[in-house]
């Protein structure tokens, strides 16, 4: 009963306070509360990515050159990959204050949608989508993993424990999503507040026993480190990038709040404690002997701490990546209800877990499918070193894709000349494809299980919004006119007191469920609304924007209401707004009709016949119109309509 449109969106200010931000509280406040949701991803990252360049099988010599290359490699990549493209630019590149590749694709959609390659961009922002189920399955997995790993510094005999206490740890995390993240989202914050100034300390400590590594932050030393090694040094990339692992994450939480908060907890906290850690973790292995050094670096992070804090720095760790997973699950709750409402997912339920947030939605379907999907991999991987290896494919992938895309903003939107967008563009799709392509190798060691689940999502998502396209189609085909029908019906049928409302997926035409009711039970309600809910490519549309109304005379009335993509479609509190539609609606006294299509075989399909399969299988189990509209249970009426495609 939706249909993503742009009938009154208009383009973003890019302002920080665009409509729709919602942001209260001081800029100090937001920074705060960035810190304990938007970072954990990134901020979990120096439990294992300094230990997978090392010892993830890349075979590089732990010796000072090597040590302070992968630490100038870190640090100038979390500087160009993460400070530079994604805090600096595509910060800039908001939807009416939201940010991430589905709310990018509706900016640029809005601007070049009609143009001959506005359905790459379309594409290419769907996929980038894909890939961050994959990438939302393996971050729980591998922090949660990582930070259990530690019992076993403490103490080596609790190694067969550590797969269990995860699996639990993660369960009680999945269990836990049902009751929202209201109440314990406000522990968030200090958490990782401490868990960032402890990165920060435990660097520290080393680095002003061993401030040599200082050195590291001159890129020669990344230079020669490629020099050097050449194709091994290519190799290592992969594991890199694992530092960087959450960029994207940034972007998309940009929403919750804004830009300058965003970059002022940045730049101002999250970075300097991270490059603190990662040179910490340097500084540590540089000043050992080559043979203490091959031990160390099996646990860089925990053995930072002296024995005594190891327990504590454990406990902490897990407490930290349990944040960061949730992040990423409420992340992948989001994106779905975006995906729902631009077009390109069936109608999933959606449960609000508080009664102030509208953001804070739970989403059954995608929770359990997440947890199946994170046990499986625990069981099958069994270690963090071993899910290293699926880790990355999907963020680079990503992060490539939305390159692509950041050149179409700039040319397209923001109306930079080619010569000044070019060079910008090919530096960073030289970086970015450089850590995509060094993670192709990774492959066969696990690279493919997000590969996999991407082209899934992309089935599924392309499929459904190719399906609903055809099924519009068909329906517009032989629609018959409203203004026909209602100067013919309204002498052909008994009038009967009341509100009828039929929701219709199009703004033209007659509803199969209101040509069916007058078909089977010969009569028309007194006031007879044809109902349209159009989702805007922009988050949020304004209140006094919401109603739209026509009156075709008769007691026939065509209404609109508009939404933006991060709204939710709430009829009923909708309606209180239309006065102008023939007086106020009395839920007691009105009745909703909805249709319930059903596929058929066509003579002539427009997409394969496996592909039809899948549309008919989404479209069957996808959730009704009643519970996602928010229509009253006891008043809505179901008519079935068979259809085409």
């Amino acid at each position: 009963m939706t249909e993503a449109t742009t009938p009154n969106s208009q383009p973003s200010t890019g302002g920080e306070n665009a409509p729709g931000h919602g942001h209260g509280g001081s800029r100090a406040a937001l920074a705060v509360g960035a810190i304990g949701i938007v970072f954990g991803d990134i901020g979990t990252s120096p439990l294992y990515a300094f230990r997978e360049t090392f010892a993830g099988g890349s075979n590089i010599a732990i010796d000072q050159l090597h040590v302070f290359g992968v630490v100038s490699l870190i640090f100038w990549s979390m500087v160009i990959v993460v400070a530079l493209q994604y805090v600096t630019i595509l910060m800039r590149a908001d939807n009416k204050g939201q940010g991430g590749s589905l709310a990018l694709v509706a900016l640029l959609s809005r601007h070049m949608g009609k143009s001959r390659w506005g359905w790459l961009i379309v594409l290419l922002g769907v996929f980038a989508t894909s890939l961050f189920y994959g990438d939302s399955m393996i971050t729980p997995a591998i922090s949660v993993l990582s930070a259990v790993e530690g019992l076993t510094v403490v103490n080596h005999t609790l190694d067969p424990m550590v797969i269990p206490i995860a699996l639990v740890l993660l369960v009680i995390l999945f269990v836990l999503q049902s009751r929202g993240t209201a109440k314990v989202g406000a522990l968030f914050a200090p958490v990782m507040i401490v868990w960032f100034t402890t990165l920060a300390a435990l660097g520290l400590n080393q680095i002003v026993q061993h401030p040599e590594i200082l050195h590291a932050l001159n890129p020669y030393y990344a230079v020669m480190f490629f020099v050097t090694d050449g194709f091994v040094a290519f190799l290592a990339m992969g594991a890199v990038v694992l530092a960087v692992t959450g960029s994207e994450a940034l972007y998309s939480d940009m929403g919750h709040f804004g830009r300058g908060p965003m970059r002022l907890s940045w730049f101002g906290f999250v970075m300097p404690c991270l490059l603190l850690n990662y040179f910490g973790q340097g500084a540590m292995i540089a000043s050992l002997s080559p043979e203490q050094a091959v031990e160390v670096v099996k646990s860089p992070f925990f053995l930072l701490a002296s024995e005594e804090y190891r327990l504590p720095l454990v406990i902490l760790a897990t407490v930290a990546t349990f944040i960061a997973s949730q992040a990423v699950i409420s992340g992948a709750f989001s994106i779905t209800h975006q995906a729902m409402q631009l077009g390109f997912m069936p109608r999933l339920s959606i449960r609000h877990t508080s009664e102030t947030e509208a953001g804070q939605i739970y989403i059954p379907v995608v929770n359990w499918a997440l947890m199946i999907a994170v046990i499986i991999l625990v069981l099958t991987f069994q270690s963090s070193s071993n899910l290293a290896g699926a880790y990355g494919i999907a963020v680079t992938g990503a992060v490539t894709i939305d390159t692509l895309l950041m050149g179409v903003l700039f040319v397209g939107v923001w109306k930079w000349k080619w010569w000044y967008a070019a060079p910008v563009v090919i530096f960073f799709l030289i970086i970015d494809g450089a850590y995509f392509a060094a993670n192709l190798f990774k492959v066969p060691d696990g690279g493919w299980f997000p590969l996999v689940v991407g082209l899934i999502a992309f089935t599924l998502l392309t499929t459904w919004a190719r399906g609903r396209k055809l099924m519009r189609e068909r329906m517009h085909e032989t629609a018959l006119p409203i203004e026909i029908f209602a100067k013919s019906a309204k002498n052909s049928a008994t009038r009967v007191p009341g509100t009828a409302i039929f929701m219709a997926s199009q703004t033209a035409g007659v509803p199969s469920a209101l040509l069916h009711n007058i078909k089977h039970n010969k009569v028309l309600h007194e006031r007879v609304v044809i109902l349209t809910v159009l989702i805007a490519d922009a988050p949020y549309v304004d209140a006094d924007e919401r109603c739209e109304i026509h009156d075709l005379g008769d007691g026939f009335y065509r209404a609109v209401l508009h939404y933006g993509f991060m709204q939710e479609t709430n009829v009923p509190q909708g309606l209180k707004q239309m006065e102008r539609c023939g007086g106020e609606f009395d839920m007691m006294h009105t009745s909703f009709f909805l249709s319930r299509q059903t596929l058929l075989p066509s003579d002539k399909p427009g997409m394969p016949i496996w592909r039809e399969k899948i549309f008919a299988w989404m479209l069957r189990n996808a959730a009704t119109a009643m519970d996602f509209f928010r229509l009253p249970t006891n008043r809505v009426v179901e008519l079935g309509s068979q259809v085409e495609i």
